[in-house]
């Protein structure tokens, strides 16, 4: 199981994992994100880009989750509805949410919860849901370099195209879980 940052955290009971949620069509299917993390004894809050909050069905997943879905800036003085994060998984990720956190760009909650999490040394999985076309720009290609040399632990792209046999892949939801499991 992953080991916690002892600084970073305030919770003594079970790890608390971000689920940041990017607009993709796989987005759907984020609650087997969620499923397998709480299967791993995982905690569970989900931050959406604004666009991401509409590809998915934010009552079942608030429902399996326990907690609001988190998609804009809390007002001063509100309560925080989230612990800090033990570790933070992006999936699915886009090419625009990858460009824009690789510059630093903090325009969304989703973002400066992401550009946060590196300066607190939380570890961060990164499942990308990418076009083969726009993967070969060479601004996400210099983003992920970028984000690699972070620290940030990339799955493999995920294109959503057919492969050979003319079948789409299943996303692969657990990997991003197997990204944080603890490094020998």
């Amino acid at each position: 199981m992953f080991t916690r940052v002892p600084h970073v955290t305030g919770h003594a009971e079970k790890p608390f994992l971000y689920v940041v949620v990017c607009a993709a069509g796989v987005a759907r299917d984020v609650s087997k994100l969620i499923t397998t993390a709480q299967e791993r004894s995982w905690a569970v809050g989900v931050i959406a880009t604004p666009q991401g909050l509409g590809f998915f069905d934010a009552p079942a997943v608030e429902a399996q989750t326990g907690r609001p879905i988190r998609s804009a800036w809390r007002a001063p003085g509100d309560p925080r509805p989230f612990p800090a994060p033990d570790a933070v998984a992006v999936a699915p990720a886009t090419f625009n949410t990858v460009n824009k956190w690789a510059a630093g760009i903090s325009d969304t909650l989703a973002l400066g919860t992401l550009n946060e999490a590196y300066g607190l040394d939380v570890p961060i999985a990164v499942l990308p849901c990418v076009s083969d076309a726009l993967a070969a720009h060479p601004a996400y290609r210099g983003s992920v370099e970028r984000l690699r040399g972070m620290g940030v632990r990339f799955g493999d792209r995920y294109s959503g195209e057919p492969g050979e046999d003319g079948l789409r892949a299943e996303f692969p939801w657990g990997a991003a879980l197997d990204l944080l499991a603890p490094r020998a």
